[in-house]
């Protein structure tokens, strides 16, 4: 293959009437066969540059779509993590607010059963003492049948 300096070098014999034709002839027609290699290998190269060129904007798609995929995982693992613990701590205010509630109501019920208690017990001391007293007075009458009987 000719490089530029072999065509810069080159010199064609004088004849009478100018250069050799035949000479000269050749010598484009190996430039020519040449320039056409180098062309076709250059537009060969810049297509596989365009290849290559298209491949890795390919990839930096899909370099940027995985970054974005990431900061949306990212993101929306934060917003679940918030979102558990304002549950949980909902969660939790709930069963307090039910516990004070339930406590509430026992200590209403224990209030009810001691009124109730100490109602029976006053129930209980009023029945007792007419109990008391009708026996007293069942008793009264029998000793005084006893002592009219006996007299």
């Amino acid at each position: 293959m000719l490089t530029p300096l072999d065509i810069e070098n080159k010199k064609f014999r004088k004849k009478p009437f100018g250069y050799s034709e035949l000479e000269v002839e050749e010598f484009l027609t190996k430039i020519v066969e040449d320039y056409e290699k180098l062309y076709k290998e250059n537009i060969e190269l810049k297509d596989k540059i365009a290849v290559l060129n298209e491949g890795i904007q390919h990839y930096k798609a899909i370099e940027e779509t995985l970054q974005n995929t990431l900061l949306v995982a990212q993101s929306t693992g934060e917003d679940i993590k918030k979102n558990a613990y304002a549950k949980a701590e909902n969660i939790l205010k709930e069963a307090e607010m039910k516990a004070s509630q339930m406590i509430a109501d026992a200590n209403q019920e224990v209030s009810k059963i001691n009124y109730r208690y100490e109602d029976l017990k006053r129930s209980f001391g009023v029945f007792k003492a007419k109990i008391e007293s009708l026996i007293y007075a069942q008793l009264d009458m029998m000793k005084d049948i006893a002592s009219k009987i006996e007299d």
